[in-house]
């Protein structure tokens, strides 16, 4: 049975025979050179055995450079650098042999210089003219195909991705655009830098295209939303690639690119918690999460699995929400023990029970109702007991069973509240900052933030659903305005607070600049690949309970510094000794209340409570 050499051997044979043809090339040329292309007859039979000696010498150099591992097709500065040893190591065999040779004539000393000056053209030179060749036989017909498409960013990643994409049928670059005014003019792989990001409209017109990759994983947020901006209201179609870790640890390919997506138009930059002290009060704990299934609760949930708590304790309602996060622990963590349990935060006896059979070190209180025209009317008085008598009972089951921290999710609404939801959160932090007066043993804290995106109710949703039914997108106001952040952040940030608390405080989140709801709209409208003139945008009018503009404090409330720069601590006005057990009195009324009774009521706690008119 004949055995056949493997193609690896047959192409490293073939390589070494090109090696060794390099230096009869260089020495003959360097030799016909010197000579001026006359061959000179006075060295005999001396230039064959010096070519005879340079020939093992280069053998023996290009098995020490390891020359024959690397593929021609992808030959790059580590085969050049091969290629520099194989070549230093021959031409010094040749300057021993130079010196050596004391014959009459002797040897011309510029072949010191011509040998080695082409042997590398040569070595080099045929590696790099086979994979031009080879590339251009496989991707050749490629340079003309695919979609026209502009790079923002002309550093490490854009040149990375700009080498992906030569090789994709579905891209095609035609131009890149960078801030750094030194890049300007020049060309990255053969494509032209044409000016900076505010040329970006320009160039998307002068070439015909409609795609713009963000090619900017290390630049600050609010760089890659000016660029994501003017890309979006050209009308292109928008994709960023994954950050830069990921690219320079080669882990990035053309199908990693996302399309742009609207938290990367807000423009913030990511959230980084201490970790440490998290980690210190989280591991090893029972936790209870109230609303668990909820938006917020349900990534609480998963950003405290992370560090490695005793138990999770989910407390939810609805029960599909519980039955989606329970089983998400258990196939994420299934190390963790996570307890699911039914229930209302109102059923006093569910709630005493909860605490008495798991005995929870900590609270997390995100069960909340928290849609404001939905709460504004015939659910008033629900919602001041969802959110006020709920927050009571939980909070005094936590101060009975001695629960080491209870951190309550409050949000902007319960600043100057208009509404009856953000009336009843603001009731909801007074029962904290009461409770805070009067326990010895549990901390109570509370973290104020405003809309999270994606969350359940909010309008991000909503506007999803009204632009894939082909719009009307609805808006009740061209300047109304709200503060945004990402779930993810949120979470972290709450637990971040939850770490640094000393009992009693309103740890307010940075929210960063608040955003026009029509500049949203029209932002997920050309997102989703249309303008606003396919899709409209109706004006519907402010809703009940509904303000232009929401606050993170009240004229009278004023903050201090926390060790985090995303966190701050509001001074609020203090609780009055006996407003928790005339509150008390209040809330356990067995008739419900009328919407306007509840309105009447609640200023009469919060007086800074002004309700809208309700037409």
């Amino acid at each position: 049975m004949s055995i056949r050499p493997s193609p690896i051997l047959i192409r490293s044979f073939l390589v070494f025979l090109f090696d060794l043809f390099a230096v009869v090339v260089a020495w003959i040329g360097g030799i016909l050179i010197r000579f001026n292309f006359d061959w000179p007859t006075d060295y005999g039979n001396r230039l064959a055995v010096n070519l005879i000696v340079l020939l093992l010498l280069q053998a023996l150099a290009c098995r020490w450079a390891g020359l024959y591992r690397g593929m021609w097709l992808f030959a790059s500065l580590p085969d050049l650098k091969r290629v520099l040893k194989a070549a230093a190591a021959s031409t010094l065999g040749f300057v021993v042999l130079f010196v050596l040779d004391h014959a009459n004539p002797s040897m011309p000393r510029s072949l010191l210089v011509l040998y080695p000056l082409l042997l590398l053209t040569m070595m080099g030179g045929g590696r790099a003219a086979w994979r031009m060749w080879k590339e251009h036989r496989l991707y050749g017909d490629l340079a003309a195909a695919g979609k026209p498409v502009i790079i923002v960013g002309a550093g490490s990643g854009g040149a990375m991705l700009v080498h992906a994409l030569e090789h994709s049928p579905d891209w095609r670059v035609v131009a890149l655009v960078d801030d750094d005014q030194q890049k300007w003019g020049l060309e990255l792989s053969g494509h032209p830098v044409v000016g900076g990001t505010n040329t970006l409209a320009r160039a998307l017109a002068d070439y015909h295209a409609a795609h713009v990759i963000l090619a900017m994983p290390s630049a600050a947020k609010a760089t890659i939303k000016r660029a994501a901006d003017i890309a979006v209201n050209s009308g292109a179609n928008v994709f960023t690639v994954p950050a830069l870790d990921e690219l320079m640890g080669g882990r990035v390919a053309i199908d990693a690119m996302r399309p742009v997506d609207i938290e990367d138009l807000l423009g913030r930059e990511p959230v980084t918690i201490d970790t440490t002290h998290v980690h210190a009060m989280i591991v090893g704990k029972r936790i209870l999460i109230t609303g668990a299934g909820g938006s917020i609760g349900s990534e609480l949930c998963r950003q405290l699995a992370r560090f490695s708590p005793a138990q999770l304790i989910l407390f939810e309602s609805s029960e599909f929400a519980l039955y989606r996060i329970s089983e998400w622990l258990n196939l994420h963590h299934p190390e963790l023990a996570v307890t699911a349990l039914i229930g209302d935060i109102k059923d006093e006896k569910r709630v005493e029970e909860i605490f008495t059979l798991c005995q929870p070190q900590l609270v997390f209180h995100a069960a909340a109702y928290k849609h404001v025209p939905l709460m504004e009317r015939n659910n008033c008085w629900q919602a001041v007991q969802n959110n006020a008598f709920g927050t009571l009972l939980l909070a005094r089951c936590a101060h009975r069973h001695k629960v080491e921290r209870f951190v309550m999710i409050s949000t902007d609404k319960a600043v100057n509240p208009t509404n009856v939801m953000g009336a009843s959160k603001r009731l909801a932090e007074m029962i904290c900052q009461s409770q805070a007066a009067n326990s010895c043993c549990t901390q109570f804290e509370v973290v104020r933030f405003g809309n999270v995106l994606g969350s359940t109710g909010s309008v991000i949703p909503k506007f999803q659903a009204q632009i894939a039914r082909g719009g009307p997108v609805t808006v009740t106001h061209p300047e109304i305005t709200r503060y945004f952040m990402s779930i993810f952040e949120a979470a972290q940030l709450v637990l971040q607070a939850a770490s640094m608390g000393q009992g009693g405080e309103i740890f307010v989140l940075d929210m960063g600049e608040p955003v026009k709801i029509l500049d949203l709209a029209r932002n997920m409208i050309y997102l989703s690949g249309h303008d606003d003139t396919l899709i409209k945008i109706e004006f519907t009018g402010l809703r009940p309970g509904e303000k232009l503009y929401e606050e993170l404090l009240t004229a009278a409330e004023e903050t201090r510094e926390t060790p985090h720069p995303k966190l701050r601590i509001a001074r609020s006005r203090p609780v009055a000794s006996d407003f928790l057990p005339t509150l008390e009195h209040w809330l356990r009324q067995t008739e419900p209340l009328s919407d306007e009774a509840v309105r009447t009521d609640l200023h009469h706690w919060i007086a800074e409570y002004t309700p809208r008119t309700i037409a």
